[in-house]
């Protein structure tokens, strides 16, 4: 099965859409976006798309993939590994479609029948968040998810550790016991006060604590380990099996958080599922992006034995004019019920995008970076 044309779309709100079509009219969609390097991704689909896909049987997934990782001298990395995880998304996509089944059929069957999924409540310097809380709760979520602050100092003041850890006692509060709360440190949080706030925050027992520092820091991290029973998540900045080793194989990742446009795409990201399975780990696939991806993140997710639960960016504070669904024809195939979403049972990853939706987008397009923040005194500071 050979490609006849390929097109990358540039759309609101920061993402990247990848549509390959094949001779036979097959089309297939990924999501090849790595945040705030929307064209330079885009310029790496296209050279990988010209020298090696175009001229290959599409169908040999796993050759596909091989080729893009290994054929190139120099591999890994985020934008390599962004840009062959679209490739890699779409042509699942297609090869669901050519044989009439949903992906997660062809990576060996679900084993769920739902898949569970939290929101995030708050932005990137949450405030008042207990009230957005309890009106996703009574929306379907049964798990939120949030920034634990702002910026930060390296080491902070005791009003500000504060207020950090009362923001979030006030969400546990009105949202009751049995909702699941999640924090995201962004890796903004300096090992010197990630073990400070990890211990205050204990007692209102968040489901992990997500990107407690930047994963380069592997000693602080295994020192972070003994003193807190919360469980550690991360992994959106990890991008292949190679990259998770190592700290599956200290004991680090209690919650490994692939991601499935960052980690080349469906057929890396089942390893690493079955990577992290090896050391009783939980899977939660990073997933602040578009449809494609989430989609993706959903076919996996049936296969996985050690899911444990899913992102999504419906309503997230990136959104600001548009949502994911704005770009399916139905939208209805990530309707929340009971805090679950049902597993996506069309051909392929199982959703339709409105190909005329995408293309008014693109015209748009986006030119979308992240903050840059800084200190009071002009330094920069992590985001």
């Amino acid at each position: 099965m050979k490609l006849a044309s390929y097109r990358t779309f540039i759309v609101p709100p920061r993402w990247l859409f990848l549509k390959v079509e094949t001779k036979e009219g097959l089309v297939g969609w990924g999501e090849p976006i790595l945040e705030g390097r929307a064209r330079t991704v885009a310029a790496a689909v296209a050279e990988l798309m010209d020298k090696y896909v175009m001229k290959m049987d599409v169908s040999n997934v796993e050759d596909v993939w091989q080729v893009l990782y290994r054929g190139g001298f120099y591999r890994g990395g985020p934008i390599l590994m962004s840009a062959l995880a679209g490739i890699d998304q779409a042509l699942w996509d297609i090869k669901g479609k050519s044989v009439g089944v949903p992906v997660y059929k062809l990576l060996g069957g679900s084993c769920r029948d739902k898949v569970r999924v939290y929101r995030w409540v708050g932005g990137d310097s949450p405030s008042e968040v207990a009230e957005e809380a309890v009106n996703q709760i009574k929306a379907g979520f049964t798990a939120l998810k949030m920034n634990v602050a702002g910026r930060l100092r390296t080491i902070e003041s005791a009003q500000k550790v504060r207020e950090v850890v009362t923001r979030f006692a006030r969400v546990r509060e009105a949202v009751g016991e049995d909702v699941d709360l999640a924090i995201d440190f962004h890796g903004r949080v300096s090992p010197s006060l990630t073990p400070q706030l990890a211990r205050a925050l204990e007692p209102y027992s968040p489901l992990f604590i997500e990107e407690p520092m930047l994963p380069l820091l592997h000693k602080r991290l295994t020192q972070l380990k003994t003193i807190t029973s919360i469980p550690l998540a991360f992994g959106e900045r990890l991008y292949s099996r190679w990259d998770f080793r190592s700290f599956l194989e200290a004991g680090l990742l209690d919650v490994a958080q692939p991601d499935l446009s960052h980690a080349g795409g469906i057929t890396e990201c089942k390893k690493i599922v079955s990577l992290a399975e090896t050391y009783g780990t939980q899977v939660a696939f990073h997933c602040p992006l578009g449809p494609i991806a989430l989609a993706a993140c959903i076919q996996v997710a049936a296969t996985a034995p050690n899911f444990l639960i899913q992102e999504t960016s419906i309503g997230i504070h990136y959104n600001e004019g548009i949502e994911m669904t704005d770009y399916l024809e139905d939208s209805s195939v990530f309707a929340i019920k009971d805090g679950f979403v049902s597993l996506l049972t069309k051909p392929g990853l199982g959703i339709t995008i409105d190909e005329n939706a995408v293309r008014n987008a693109a015209i748009q397009g986006h030119n979308w970076m992240n903050p840059l923040w800084r200190h009071e005194d002009g330094s920069l500071a992590e985001w």
